[in-house]
């Protein structure tokens, strides 16, 4: 066993332990329990980093190019931005909610192939980090935007019903959820945006074109168009509350179907197959 792959599996352990925490502190309601937690997250998260950082020594470039490697980035940029975000917030129930997407990520990576193959050439290029960091990071924000959302509509739904379950007790107020949705929209929106723009200027240096019109480019317009729409409605329309919880679930449902869907299923410049070299794409 490589020792890149035995600091994954020791990663994916000690996210367990900080999620066990985190669901331990909202069922007892111990503060303790949050933050032992936080700092296990912080401990698994740096161990995570060193993991990128050596499979980025082993492959070359920007450990993204294969499902492994992809599933495993975005689980660390999930695990980072909520991080940063639990700086002002400092509610570990929002962790409760999140690491259990970065722990499912993580066994999703760990059950991919994990060997080195030679990559695409055309992603030899300064591009591809800013491209696919952008993107990361905005996808990140987004995962933080539909935790919200789902904790908005679940405690909109027990103030409804006025079925005041213990969880009811540790989930934050509507305000500040509605909060961190919008707060989530005005970071992620404009490195979602960045990310696209980075992307055409990357395709139209190595093909020729600008965009391609290829199914993931696609996807990620109608994302990109339907995250507009929420930032459009909360600006001029006054949007909050359940419609705007309800579009960040539905945002972030189809930037899963492009990432999990459309890379897997396509042989396009964004697939996995062709970023490996396995189906080659030469610039015009």
């Amino acid at each position: 066993m490589s020792i890149n792959l035995l600091l994954f599996k020791i990663t994916l352990l000690v996210y367990l332990v900080a999620t066990g925490l985190l669901l331990l502190d909202v069922v007892f309601r111990r503060e303790l329990f949050g933050r032992i937690a936080r700092r296990v997250l912080v401990a698994g998260f740096v161990l995570h980093t060193v993991v990128l950082a050596l499979r980025w020594f082993d492959v070359g470039q920007t450990p993204v190019s294969s499902p492994h490697e992809a599933y495993s980035f975005f689980a660390w940029a999930v695990v980072g931005i909520y991080l940063l975000f639990d700086l002002r917030y400092r509610l570990a129930i929002i962790g409760a909610f999140v690491c259990p997407v970065a722990v499912v990520l993580m066994i999703v990576s760990s059950a991919m192939p994990k060997q080195v193959r030679e990559p695409n050439p055309l992603l030899d290029s300064w591009w591809f980090p800013v491209h696919v960091s952008l993107a990361f990071a905005g996808y990140a924000i987004f995962a933080l935007a539909c935790v919200a959302g789902i904790m908005y509509l679940l405690q909109e739904r027990m103030l409804k019903g006025k079925h005041f379950s213990g969880l009811y007790f540790r989930l934050p107020s509507l305000d500040i959820l509605d909060n961190i949705n919008s707060r989530c929209l005005s970071f992620g929106f404009p490195l979602m945006t960045m990310g696209i723009i980075s992307g055409t200027v990357w395709a139209n240096a190595a093909w020729g074109d600008y965009w391609r019109w290829d199914p993931k480019e696609t996807w990620a317009l109608l994302t990109w168009f339907l995250y507009a729409a929420l930032l459009h409605g909360r600006l001029t329309i006054g949007w909050r509350g359940r419609r705007a919880a309800i579009f960040a679930i539905i945002g972030f449902c189809c930037l899963l179907f492009s990432f999990f869907v459309v890379n897997a299923m396509t042989s396009t410049e964004h697939s996995f197959r062709a970023m490996q070299g396995e189906t080659m794409v030469l610039p015009r």
